[in-house]
């Protein structure tokens, strides 16, 4: 498309718009909104991050009860800030998330910057969250890009840009700053995440029902669904491991911690092989019981989770290298993976 096809001056009444759906129609009664208090908006943006709200609920609000202040959240350790986690996924939001707790006690004084570049020097907090913590908070006039509002602007501009490329993503940012309203900005940046999530959806968005359908270069041409362009493809792979839960008569479980890097970082699972042979080995003369494998999609792959069980007395570890006898009722203090959790609330 033609660079002046995508002027924003053509569509000066798109924030407007955009306002006025959200103030009759858009989201307003979430816990997250409603507040000027950066520690929530904060919280609830990194748990939203690829995650839906009706499961980001539930934890936003155990969160807050546990921690209700980032500084709370900074005195917490590492490993309590993981179990509070545990089965909401992409875990290194949580150590972002703690990390980013601890800077803003320590170096800020408990209190986070105002300004979306101040908020970008901390840990974990990207150009489009700092931005959204700004605008609702502080009342900054700075434009986000998550993945909603990507698709909604990608969509009504025609965007051709391939965003697998960071050129194009720079001239989608510099659109979107273009169109931003001189007021109302936190209900702006509001209204769009909204059209993303409920109207302006991935596969089968709800034209009819959208305030800037009239203005909509993608619905326009036919196609609106062709927008954004992204071609980069993630190519999945597919792993295999073996889980072996040892546990005593006296119902305690044997776990490990995950290394510091890598998939489950820092996470508490089973000991965990890579062939069923190295799992039998581990307790060679000890009777072992299959449990039905578990199938867990990640981002990136397919993983395949065999399980064999043993009653066995506490003894030589030396088969399984290190690890921590916890008692079944303890478990739930440990962040554990949420298939791992799942098995465990089942058998």
């Amino acid at each position: 498309m033609p660079e002046e096809m995508t002027n924003t001056a053509l569509i000066p009444d798109f924030g407007k718009t955009v306002v006025a759906w959200q103030r009759r129609h858009g989201r307003n009664t979430l816990p997250w909104q409603n507040t000027r208090d950066p520690y929530r908006v904060w919280l609830s943006e990194v748990m939203l991050q690829q995650t839906q709200v009706t499961t980001v609920l539930g934890y936003y609000e155990r969160f807050l009860a546990r921690w209700p202040r980032v500084t709370d959240l900074a005195a917490a350790t590492l490993d309590e800030v993981l179990a509070q986690w545990a089965g909401l996924g992409y875990y290194s939001r949580a150590r972002n998330l703690y990390n980013c707790a601890r800077a803003v006690a320590e170096l800020h004084g408990g209190e986070f910057p105002r300004t979306a570049a101040g908020l970008q020097t901390l840990p974990g907090i990207g150009r489009s969250t700092a931005a959204a913590i700004a605008a609702f908070c502080f009342g900054e006039r700075v434009a986000i890009l998550d993945g909603n509002v990507k698709r909604v602007l990608g969509r009504v501009l025609a965007f051709d840009g391939d965003l697998s490329s960071s050129a194009a993503e720079k001239k989608l940012w510099d659109r979107a700053t273009e169109l931003l309203p001189q007021q109302d900005v936190a209900r702006y940046t509001q209204g769009l995440m909204d059209l993303g999530a409920t109207v302006c959806t991935a596969r089968s968005p709800d034209c009819l029902l959208c305030p800037v359908q009239p203005m909509c270069r993608g619905q326009h041409e036919g196609d609106p669904t062709r927008y954004p362009i992204k071609t980069k493809k993630l190519k999945r792979g597919r792993r295999e491991n073996w889980w072996l839960w040892v546990e005593q008569p006296e119902g305690q479980v044997l776990l490990q911690q995950r290394p510091a890097t890598g998939v489950w970082a820092g996470l508490w699972t089973l000991p965990m092989f890579d062939d069923e042979a190295g799992a039998r080995a581990a307790l060679p003369d000890v009777a072992l019981e299959t449990l039905p494998r578990i199938q867990h999609a990640l981002t990136h792959f397919d993983w395949v989770l065999h399980t064999l069980r043993a009653e066995a007395p506490r003894g030589n570890l030396q088969g399984f290298g290190s690890g921590t006898w916890v008692a079944r009722e303890k478990l739930a203090n440990y962040a554990l993976p949420a298939p791992l959790k799942k098995l465990i609330e089942e058998s």
